[in-house]
């Protein structure tokens, strides 16, 4: 059991790649509280991890909402009074538009959801793992943290800034037990595609962003994604720190 004694919390758990890490982690002896918007995916998930003897909570909401991220990292504090790991999942895309068509709507929720709510949570599971003995942070980015030409203006712009915060994370606090690590998935197969309306994206955008999907080489699993992240929240990683790990299947070496 490689997380025996542990206390997680994980975003977007409702389905897709935090659903993988929930029933993953749970299996491994991590005690979870979980979140998500969607309340009925998000009690379906807790349904179907407690029939697997897992040990887990759910709380339903909006990430990109303070007094929410920080009520998941209370939960897990005053339920289990512990906290060892987090980590950050939940995530939507925008609708590929380039600056020049971005809508102020799309920019504003896009990045609340993707970067305000990962530093929401980051900042209150620190202010507990600074005296309480460290513990590990694992963000989900993408591969628009790293090349421009996967999403739109806005999802990229999100995604690199998530990679930044988790380099200064891990730099900041290295010295005190905390360590802080980016997965940069590729082409994964989830639902986060539910997050583009069809009548809102950006035909020309969409375009420009094809060509830059039509070299992936590799279609990855949600639990490709849920192994690496069992990795870096598990003591076997316990000097990898500020490390930003493409899972694509070579797509960042084009």
């Amino acid at each position: 059991m490689r997380l025996q004694g542990k206390v997680a919390v994980i975003t977007g758990a409702g389905s897709g790649m935090g659903l993988a890490m929930a029933t993953l982690f749970a299996a491994e002896g991590a005690r979870l509280v979980v979140g998500d918007w969607n309340g009925p995916r998000l009690e379906a998930a807790v349904a179907q991890i407690k029939a697997c003897g897992g040990t887990i909570i759910g709380q339903q909401g909006n990430i990109a909402e303070q007094t929410t991220a920080e009520q998941l990292i209370d939960l897990a504090i005053s339920t289990y009074e512990g906290l060892n790991i987090l980590c950050n999942n939940a995530g939507v895309m925008d609708y590929m538009q380039g600056v020049g068509e971005l809508s102020n709507d799309v920019w504003r929720r896009v990045l609340g959801i993707n970067l305000d709510g990962p530093m929401f949570t980051s900042r209150r599971a620190l202010q507990y793992m600074l005296t309480h003995g460290g513990g590990s942070i694992v963000n989900i980015a993408s591969t628009a943290g790293l090349h421009g030409g996967a999403a739109g203006a806005a999802y990229t712009a999100s995604k690199h800034a998530l990679v930044g915060l988790t380099r200064n994370t891990a730099w900041m606090y290295a010295k005190k037990g905390i360590r802080c690590n980016a997965i940069c998935p590729g082409a994964t197969r989830t639902n986060i595609g539910d997050t583009m309306p069809p009548d809102r994206l950006d035909a020309e955008g969409a375009q420009r962003a094809g060509a830059f999907a039509a070299l992936v080489p590799a279609y990855l699993e949600p639990t490709d994604i849920a192994s690496l992240a069992l990795f870096l929240a598990s003591d076997e990683s316990i000097h990898i720190n500020g490390t930003i790990i493409p899972a694509d299947g070579g797509w960042d070496a084009v």
